[in-house]
């Protein structure tokens, strides 16, 4: 194996330490002085799909001809328990003539329903006479912060002409007039503020999650300090870097992207620290010179964390090659974080060590047999006993019973990824919000007094040519239509007709996106049967529903394109870093066969304990590059090690000890790196909390069950064709070693 190492000298040594650290503090204190920091430069209403997908294009139709079919609106779902009364319904009047004369601010347009007269309005009522929505437009181009504006001074008004606030108003309670904001306007400002209201909690949670994990794992208040120092420092680095490109244009970052991303930095980023730790807490117990031991350590565990990170940073840039925005924007941020947190675990933690040496484990020590000596000499106590070596229970019985051991974790895997073809996805936004979020309130409002469908609908647009098509007609017929307007002409071509569909269903659940298609060839057969021989060229479908649709198809597309991608760099870089087709085959394919089980549980928890009808479209592409690349994070620390001993001993004895050497650390980060995972579980945001389990569960999974069992059985079972091709020679010289003792 061609190893990757660092010379620690001049990092470690008794002026490069100082030189590390003192290089550290300025970068970061100067880049934070002279860059924005990342989250003043979020952008959370950046397009997901390409001008060229059909509901973009639709879009741009709907702008040029229908103008105010282009804006995007707030729906105001008014309801009193018994009924709405006429004093009501004269506060709506009122308020949509305030809003035609003076509007709020980004507003388009409102329904003139003040000039409508009290019968009509009252024509527009639910069945039982409970329920109106109305409509306000805002412009299509405004940022979250500025629709909330809006809507927060449309509020405002609304409150003080009612004498009370509706907006605050249960319901559900009799007598009470209440007033609930939803639609894709409402749903904007809701799903933003999740995150906003999310960043520091998953912050502070994540930090203190580290901490007491490292506390308990090291039981060493300094230690467990040291690496959220060293990624304190990263992330010092990294936010301005970030906000500095994000400033420029050179790379777009949200509110849902940094969340992650902070997680990300401290789980992958504590451990490793956790690598380099652990291997100079192994050191110690033999060297009496800490820097040479924290030298030795960082050249062991150096070529593990740099290929660790190169994986990542590899397995991440693969979204690049993503057409969604959403999953593309995610590749530099990600990486770069990646990145810098690597170099920091390779120089300014082993700096930190440096200045600290074995006190960074107090209060307990490691130490060498004589020092203990001298120690107890000095305290006037007994001659310690030597340290007996720790127990290594699982790599014993690994290479005792490998073939069972294989045939049991395969078969428990297995079973669980065969759990994943039951998964059902949906791109409904709203099931990812809290039930008693505003948003998701009206539209159970709607749902419960009219159509679903009257949320979002669909917009259905045609350049008839002049001709009848009765188009109307055979889009109501459709058994899944609820209502169909009447035809709007275009403003500059009036051979453009416009219908507001509204569908009978939930128009983000997967059954109306299924319509989308139908919906077009509907379209496309009435004017084929008008005479239009380029009847697909003249049809255009829009709408929140038709938009969703786009995103699955780009979705899929993109995780049909980058998962065979993701596989073939990871498994390139696994060759050239350890010289073995062999391992390489095994080593990626219990990582994919642990993705896949991590799928199954973690359906099995969404569904059957958290309740959840199905998991959110895009979270297995999420799942995938993460759980891939960080699951070859300890395939490759493990490895490493059974590697570097099998240059000394028999390759049983090196599956042993390797085992053993790294079940510790790799239980410990993995716990970690799960733990900061898990948090995310923790926030009111069902897509975050169902990526958060399935990720949890998989690093989990491949702590203890793949790492310490499957592969090293593997490894056990091939034997020396392990190394095939390029082992051959360590094999004779171990044997031959054997034969010597």
């Amino acid at each position: 194996m061609k190893e990757v190492r660092v010379h620690g000298k001049g990092i470690t040594g008794p002026v490069g330490r100082w030189v590390t650290l003192a290089v550290w503090i300025v970068a970061a204190a100067l880049l934070s002085v002279l860059l924005p920091q990342v989250g003043k430069h979020e952008t959370n209403n950046a397009p997901n799909l390409s001008d060229g997908k059909p509901s973009v294009q639709a879009a741009a139709v709907a702008e040029r001809e229908f103008a105010s079919g282009a804006d995007v609106p707030a729906l105001i779902v008014w309801h009193r328990e018994g009924g709405l009364e006429d004093g009501d319904l004269d506060i709506v009047r009122k308020l949509a003539g305030q809003w035609t004369s003076a509007p709020v601010p980004y507003q388009t347009s409102v329904p003139p329903l003040h000039q409508m007269p009290a019968e009509a309005l009252k024509a527009e009522l639910s069945d039982d006479g409970s329920t109106l929505v109305t409509p306000v437009f805002f412009d299509k181009n405004a940022d979250t912060d500025q629709l909330k504006e809006g809507v927060a001074e449309l509020k405002e008004q609304a409150a003080a002409l009612t004498g009370g606030n509706p907006f605050e108003a249960d319901p559900d309670q009799t007598g009470a007039l209440s007033a609930r904001v939803t639609g894709p306007v409402g749903i904007q400002i809701d799903a933003t503020g999740l995150f906003e209201n999310a960043d520091f909690a998953l912050l502070m949670g994540t930090v203190l999650l580290v901490l007491v994990l490292l506390l308990l794992i090291y039981r060493s208040p300094i230690l467990a300090f040291i690496p959220l120092i060293g990624v304190g420092f990263a992330y010092g680095v990294i936010s301005p870097l970030l906000g500095w490109m994000a400033r420029e244009g050179w790379i777009v970052v949200d509110s849902q992207g940094i969340s992650i991303m902070t997680v990300l930095l401290f789980g992958a980023g504590t451990d490793y620290c956790l690598f380099l730790i652990s291997r100079f807490r192994q050191l110690l117990k033999h060297e009496p010179d800490k820097g040479k031991a924290l030298r030795s350590a960082l050249t062991d565990a150096s070529g593990a964390v740099a290929m660790s990170g190169i994986t990542v940073v590899i397995a991440l840039l693969t979204l690049l090659l993503a057409e969604y925005g959403a999953f593309r924007r995610f590749a530099a941020p990600f990486s770069i974080a990646i990145f810098i947190m690597s170099i920091a675990s390779l120089t300014l933690v082993p700096a930190l060590l440096a200045v600290i040496g074995r006190a960074s484990f107090w209060p307990f020590v490691p130490r060498t047999q004589q020092m203990r000596e001298e120690r107890a000499a000095k305290r006037g106590k007994s001659k310690p006993a030597p340290e007996a070596p720790p127990r290594n229970r699982t790599g014993t019985l690994v290479v005792k019973r490998p073939g069972l051991i294989a045939l049991v974790s395969v078969v428990c895997l297995a079973l669980l990824a065969g759990v994943s073809s039951q998964i059902k996805f949906t791109y409904d936004i709203l099931s990812s919000f809290p039930s008693t979020m505003e948003s998701r309130e009206g539209y159970a409002l709607i749902g419960s007094q009219f159509s679903e469908g009257e949320l979002a609908p669909v917009k259905v647009i045609v350049d008839t040519g002049g001709k009848e098509t009765g188009l109307a007609e055979k889009l109501a017929n459709l058994p899944y239509v609820s209502r169909v307007s009447d035809p709007v002409e275009g403003q500059q071509n009036q051979q453009i007709v416009a219908y507001d569909v509204e569908l009978a269903l939930n128009p983000y659940s997967l059954e109306a996106l299924d319509k989308i298609p139908d919906l077009r060839e509907t379209a496309n057969a009435a004017l084929a049967q008008a005479g239009d021989g380029e009847a697909a060229d003249h049809v255009w479908i829009s709408g929140q529903t038709a938009d969703q649709y786009d995103t699955k198809e780009t979705g899929e597309r993109d995780t049909r394109l980058i998962l065979p991608v993701v596989i073939g760099l990871i498994a390139l870089l696994l060759l050239l870093y350890l010289r073995s087709v062999v391992a390489t085959a095994y080593l990626v394919g219990t990582v994919i066969l642990s993705y896949f089980s991590a799928l199954g549980l973690g359906w099995l928890v969404i569904h059957y304990v958290l309740g959840a009808d199905a998991i959110q479209g895009s979270i297995p592409l999420y799942a995938f590059v993460f759980l891939v690349a960080l699951g070859e994070d300890y395939n490759i620390f493990m490895i490493s090690s059974i590697w570097r001993k099998r240059k000394q001993m028999p390759l049983r004895d090196a599956i042993r000890e390797g085992v053993g050497e790294t079940g510790g650390v790799i239980a410990s980060a993995g716990l970690i790196l799960a733990g900061t995972f898990a948090v995310l579980a923790t926030l009111p945001i069902q897509v975050l909390v169902q990526f958060g389990v399935i990720t949890a569960i998989g690093v989990l999974l491949d702590t203890f069950l793949v790492r310490p069992f499957l592969v090293p059985a593997i490894t056990s079972l091939l034997g020396d064709r392990s190394f095939w091709p390029g082992r051959g020679h360590l094999a004779e010289k171990a044997k031959l070693a054997a034969k010597a003792k």
